[in-house]
């Protein structure tokens, strides 16, 4: 039994406006919906918009001639999902075997961003959003763009447009 949790991107943020039909994540809102995720003991965060949900992965069925970090394929309800694993990106210990899921959306096309966990869902202010440092030499993280400040240390926001271009076109 593979459990899901849906993500309704659409909904107001906390204290915004939901007079109809502007997003929270407009241009003129002060607040982003956004997923916290865990990958090899670090804290990242996804813009809600782009999270479709989050399941438990069941099996994983790997296909051979993939990019680096498409660690296979897995089914989501007759929908066959490729699976990413990005810790060996940030060099993370990718010792242990993710158990979630998170499908993020770019365009047409849909990966599974493999996870420990999504501890929750937040609403965070514009004002919390840094630049992240550059020119950090061969260690930087190509995928993260901003940081963010939660519970008093700064954790990178996950630029998955960027994660899945890069992926689109090495498959």
């Amino acid at each position: 039994m593979q459990h899901v949790m849906n993500v309704d991107s659409n909904r107001p943020a906390h204290g915004a406006s939901s007079s109809g039909d502007r997003p929270a994540h407009s241009s003129g809102s002060t607040t982003i919906r956004a997923a916290i995720i865990s990958m090899g003991g670090e804290l990242f965060t996804i813009d809600l918009q782009n999270v479709r949900e989050v399941f438990v992965v069941e099996s994983i069925t790997p296909v051979p001639g993939m990019p680096s970090g498409l660690v296979g394929v897995t089914n989501l309800r007759g929908t066959v999902i490729p699976l990413l694993d990005l810790r060996p990106m940030f060099a993370l210990n990718a010792d242990e075997t993710l158990r979630y899921a998170v499908v993020v959306k770019h365009g047409n096309w849909q990966v599974g961003v493999l996870v420990d966990t999504v501890p929750e869902i937040r609403t965070l202010s514009k004002d919390q959003f840094l630049p992240a440092p550059t020119g950090t030499g061969e260690g930087a993280f190509p995928f993260v763009s901003t940081v963010v400040k939660l519970e008093d240390r700064l954790r990178g926001v996950l630029e998955t447009s960027a994660v899945l271009s890069h992926f689109e076109g090495a498959g």
